[in-house]
Formats: C-alpha cells, structure tokens, sequence
C-alpha cells in the first residue's frame, strides 16, 4: 500500500500532501473550510484499497503554508494543477469536494475540464450562495460573514496555548473512533493560528469567488454526482442551538434547491440525498460517499447507490 504524507514546495510556498493507494483510478478529495483531510479518514482509508487517493491542505491549513497571496477558489486550483504537475499526473482525475471544497472543485472543472473523469460534490456550497443573504432570518442572519472573518482574524494573531484554551477543542463521536495519531492531529489542527487567518481570507472571498465561477460558463459535461444533506435530519439537529424552526425550514429549502441545481449542470448528473446526515456527510455517511465512487469509476454498474 502505497501511502505518502509530506510538504512539497510549489508556486511560492511548502503544502501538505497526502496520497495513499498504489492502484486504480485517482481520487482527489478536497475539504470543506477549516476542515482537516484527516477527518475523511474513514472514507480514504476504504477507498485507498481500489483507487489512489489524494488529498491536500490548503493554504494555512495543518502543516500547509501560506503564499503571498490572497486564498481563495483560484489559488486553490491554481495550487492543484501544480500538485499534479509536480507528482507527474496527466490522466484524468475524480474529483470530489465538500461544502467550500466543492466550489474549489467546480472553478477547478471549468478551468481545466480535460483533465477531470468525473465530479462528485458532497453538500457542496452553490455559485449561488450570494441568495442566502437576502433570506429574511433574524437569528440565522446575526451570524454574518463580517463576524466569522472578524473572528477567525483575532484567532489569527493568538498562540496555538490561548487557542488551545480559547476554543477547548473537541471531537465528535465519530471522531472518537479513529486511530489516536489521527485523533491528535484533528485536535492540533483546531489550534493552529494560520488556519484562521486562511478562513479569513477565503470567507472574504468566497461570494467573489462564486460570481467568477459563474462567469467561466457551462459546467463541463462529465459525471457528476451530487449528494445533499438530509433536510428533516438536519433542522431536528440544529432546533437544540435555539434557531426557529421556521427560519431553519426557509434556510434548508433554499439549501435543497442548491444542490439540486448542481445536479442539473451536467447532462450526465444525478442528485441524492444521504438520510440521516447533516452537513458532515464523509462523517455521517461514509458509505454513501463510497458507493458514490465506486458508481462512478465502475460507470458500466447499473444498480444505483443506496440512499
């Protein structure tokens, strides 16, 4: 079993890399913001046995460092072509991006489409997202971008010690159960200041980011599946932080339409949603997001993943 985790230098900075797998199909996985690749361990580890699988920190993200630019959907790809480049990669690869990571990769699909087999987006944030703004949601919409960069800035300039008492970083269950190295690594990456100053960066950027997707045109007619969070699931999770249920129904409704509308963007799409997981799909439904590939990489299999 082929499985490298190591810096390498590109463009003007050192980012960490992870590849394990030594056979089939490459499997590119990009994470949500201020999400760790560690988290999808579950979901690599089973894929690593038939497909390679890569997968990176961004900018300021874990061992990652950060360039001289602003981070964003651009620098992000940008930074994927070269990893390609720089470990020799010139097939066609499956891409697969969560939340943020799923804008990344749909910039990503435009800009180079001869180079993706495939897309799956996981929850994926919408070119759209610039229409959550204009929901009327008192509560939802005390927590605006301006607070969470203001935030994630002050994080910024504090020692990974008063971060460490700060955020009295946690794992969830699911966390829980994996290896104790993995487990560690989850909870030294809640504290590294750089990560809060990336976040920064790309939540100030990200409905630009969106609005430049948009402008590259059509989504490239490749494969695509994509999987939405469970909606009945999600609001009966979130009714315990004290947001009415009435502004959680507006909120998921306009998610669900999301999602559905990337289903649309390629004329060989298809749209799912995984019961009983909220945003943290690879956590909550790993299997799904298995089978998912498989589906993909095996085109020719005519029994449809189970939801």
């Amino acid at each position: 079993m082929r499985f490298i985790n190591q810096l390498i230098k590109i463009n003007d900075h050192k980012i960490e890399v992870l590849i394990k797998g030594n056979k089939g199909p490459l499997v590119i996985v990009l994470t949500g913001m201020g999400c760790s690749f560690e988290e999808w361990y579950e979901v690599i580890e089973n894929l690593s046995k038939s497909y390679r699988v890569l997968a990176f920190h961004r900018q300021g993200l874990g061992r990652s460092e950060i360039g001289a630019g602003i981070q964003n959907t651009a620098s992000t790809i940008s930074d994927l072509a070269e990893i390609l480049n720089y470990f020799q990669i010139d097939e066609p690869i499956y891409l697969m991006g969560h939340s943020y990571g799923g804008l990344c990769v749909q910039h990503f699909a435009k800009v180079h489409p001869e180079k993706v087999a495939g897309v799956i987006l996981v929850d994926s944030t919408s070119v759209d997202l610039k229409e959550l703004e204009k929901l009327d949601l008192p509560v939802l919409n005390q927590e605006t971008d301006q607070l969470w960069i203001e935030k994630s800035l002050e994080y910024s300039t504090k020692s990974e010690q008063e971060l460490m008492k700060i955020l009295k970083p946690s794992l969830n269950e699911k966390q829980r159960q994996f290896p104790k190295t993995i487990q560690q690594k989850l909870m030294d990456f809640q504290v590294t200041p750089l990560l809060y100053k990336a976040m920064a960066s790309e939540i100030k950027e990200w409905t630009k980011d969106a609005e430049v997707i948009r402008s590259l045109g059509d989504f490239p007619d490749v494969p695509l599946i994509v999987i939405g969070r469970d909606k009945e699931f999600t609001i009966k999770s979130e009714l315990d932080n004290g947001i009415p249920e009435w502004e959680l129904r507006v909120f998921e409704e306009k998610w669900k339409e999301f999602i559905t509308n990337q289903s649309k963007m390629s004329l060989k799409g298809e749209l799912m949603f995984a019961s009983h997981s909220g945003h943290s799909v690879f956590l909550e439904r790993p299997d799904l997001i298995i089978k998912c590939v498989h589906k993909m990489v095996q085109r020719g299999d005519s029994v449809p993943a189970q939801t």
